[in-house]
C-alpha cells in the first residue's frame, strides 16, 4: 500500500485485494500444477512408454504452441463475454485435458494431448492480468502480479511435494502411480471453476461488495489513468497498431527469452535432482527447496520495483541473477552445490516476472490491452516450448545436463540484453510523455 495513500485508497485496495487475489492466485497454482506436472509423471511414463529425453522434451514444450495458436483469439473473447465466464470455461475444458493425460498410450498420443491442454487453458494468465487493469491503479500492479507469480514458484513446489506422494500410490488398484497423478491433480481445476462463477465479479461498477464512496474511488481512478494513457497516444490505440506496436513486439522477444530460460528449468529440475539419488518423495522435497527459496526473493524483488517505480533495471538485474546461478550449476554437475545455485538462479528468474509484466499496460489500454498483452504472452510462451525442447536435446547429445543449463543461462543473458537495448528507462520514458503532452 502506498505510503501517501489516502484512507479511502487504503481501504478499497485492501478490499479489492482480499476479495479477488486469494481466488485467483489459488487457481494460477493448479494451473502451474496441471502443466508442469509432466516433469514428475515422466519418472514412470517415460519408462512405461518407452519416450527418450528428446520426445519428452516435445511433449513438455508443444503445449506453448497450442497456447500460442489460440491465446489471443481467447484473451478478446474473454474482454467480449466476460472475465469470469471465460475463465470459468477455461478451467474447466483444461480440467478435463489434464485428467486425460492418464490415458496416454504412446508417443502419439503424449504429443496430442500435451497439444490439446495448451489450446485448452489459452489466455488464462493474459486474461488474468488484464482482470487486473480493471481494478488496481498501476501502481499497485507490480504488487499485485508479484502475488499472482507466488503461483509459479509456490505450485512447483507443491507439485513436487504432492507428486512426489502421489507417485507413491504406484499399483494401486493396478494403476501406475504416474497415472494417479494426473487424475487426481486435474480435479480442483474443474471444481474451482464454480468458485470463479461465484465470486469473481466482471468491474467495480457492478461490485455491490464495495461501499458507493469506494466504488467511486476506484472507477474514477481508473478512468483517469485511461484516459491519461489514450492523450499520450494521441487516442485510442487500435487493436491492429497493438500487434504490430515495436514495444508490443519488444517484449514480446524480452518475454521469449526469459520464458525459454524459466520452463528449460521446471520441466527438467526434477530429473536433474533425481540425478542426486533416492526416492520420489525424497526428490520432490529437494526440488520443492529452490522454489521456495524462488518465491521469497520473488517478493523482495516486486517489493523493491513497486517501491522505486522501476521495472528496467529491477528486470535485467534479476535476469543476470538468474543466468549467474545457471552457469554454476552447470559447472557444479550432480551435487548438492549445484541445488543451491539453481536456488540462486530462481531468485532471479521468478524476480523478473513482476518487474515485466507492468510494462504492457503502461501505454496499452482497451481492446489493444487484451490483444497486447495475449500476444506478448503467447510469443513469449513459445519460449516454454523452445526451452524444453533445447533441454532434451542437448542432454540426448550430451549425456548430462551442463550444456545445457549453459543454454538456458544464455538465453537469460539474451532477455536482459535486448531490455537493455530495446526499452527505454523510467526517466527516459517520461521526457518522451512530456514531449508528447506538449506536442498533443
Amino acid at each position: 500500500m502506498a505510503d501517501n495513500a489516502s484512507e479511502i485508497e487504503r481501504r478499497t485496495i485492501r478490499k479489492v485485494a482480499w476479495r479477488l487475489l486469494p481466488l485467483i492466485v489459488v487457481i494460477y497454482f493448479v494451473a502451474y500444477i496441471d502443466r508442469t506436472n509432466v516433469s514428475f509423471a515422466a519418472f514412470g511414463m517415460t519408462r512405461d512408454l518407452g519416450l527418450t529425453a528428446y520426445i519428452y522434451g516435445w511433449g513438455a514444450g508443444i503445449f506453448f504452441l497450442g497456447y500460442f495458436i489460440f491465446e489471443v483469439p481467447s484473451n478478446l473473447l474473454l474482454e467480449k463475454v466476460g472475465a469470469r465466464r471465460w475463465i470459468a470455461r477455461i478451467m474447466i475444458t483444461w480440467g478435463l485435458m489434464a485428467a486425460a493425460m492418464a490415458f496416454v498410450q504412446g508417443a502419439t498420443s503424449f504429443l496430442v494431448l500435451r497439444f490439446l491442454l495448451g489450446i485448452a487453458e489459452a489466455g488464462f494468465f493474459p486474461g488474468v492480468i488484464l482482470y487486473f487493469t480493471y481494478w488496481f491503479p498501476k501502481q499497485y500492479r507490480g504488487r499485485v502480479i508479484a502475488a499472482l507469480f507466488l503461483a509459479v514458484p509456490g505450485s512447483n513446489a507443491l507439485t513436487a511435494v504432492i507428486s512426489g506422494a502421489l507417485l507413491g500410490l504406484d499399483g494401486v488398484l493396478g494403476i501406475p502411480g504416474w497415472k494417479w497423478l494426473y487424475i487426481v491433480e486435474a480435479i480442483p481445476a474443474v471444481l474451482l471453476a464454480f468458485a470463479v462463477l461465484r465470486y469473481l465479479t466482471e468491474k467495480p461498477e457492478v461490485a455491490d461488495w464495495l461501499l458507493p464512496d469506494e466504488k467511486q474511488w476506484l472507477t474514477s481512478t481508473l478512468e483517469s489513468e485511461r484516459l491519461a494513457l489514450v492523450g499520450k497516444s494521441g487516442g485510442h490505440m487500435p487493436l491492429s497498431q497493438a500487434l504490430k506496436d515495436k514495444r508490443v513486439l519488444a517484449l514480446s522477444m524480452v518475454y521469449f527469452t526469459i520464458v525459454t530460460a524459466t520452463y528449460g528449468i521446471t520441466f527438467f529440475l526434477p530429473q536433474i535432482v533425481k540425478g542426486l539419488g533416492g526416492s520420489d518423495m525424497r526428490t520432490g522435497l529437494l526440488t520443492a527447496a529452490p522454489y521456495v527459496i524462488g518465491t521469497i526473493g520473488m517478493l523482495v524483488w516486486s517489493q523493491s520495483s513497486d517501491r522505486n517505480k522501476e521495472r528496467k533495471w529491477h528486470f535485467i538485474i534479476a535476469c543476470l541473477l538468474g543466468a549467474a546461478g545457471l552457469i554454476a550449476a552447470g559447472a557444479l554437475g550432480s551435487t548438492y552445490g549445484a541445488l543451491v545455485a539453481i536456488a540462486i538462479a530462481t531468485i532471479g528468474i521468478y524476480g523478473s516476472k513482476p518487474s515485466f509484466w507492468p510494462m504492457p499496460s503502461e501505454f496499452l489500454t482497451g481492446t489493444a490491452a487484451a490483444g497486447g498483452i495475449a500476444l506478448v504472452n503467447c510469443i513469449g510462451n513459445l519460449g516454454g516450448f523452445v526451452g524444453p525442447y533445447a533441454v532434451g536435446w542437448i542432454k540426448d547429445s550430451t549425456g548430462d545436463f551442463s550444456a545445457a543449463l549453459y543454454f538456458l543461462a544464455g538465453s537469460a543473458v539474451l532477455s536482459a540484453l535486448i531490455t537493455l537495448v530495446v526499452i527505454p528507462s523510467r526517466k527516459a520514458a517520461l521526457a518522451r510523455d512530456m514531449a508528447v503532452g506538449e506536442h498533443a
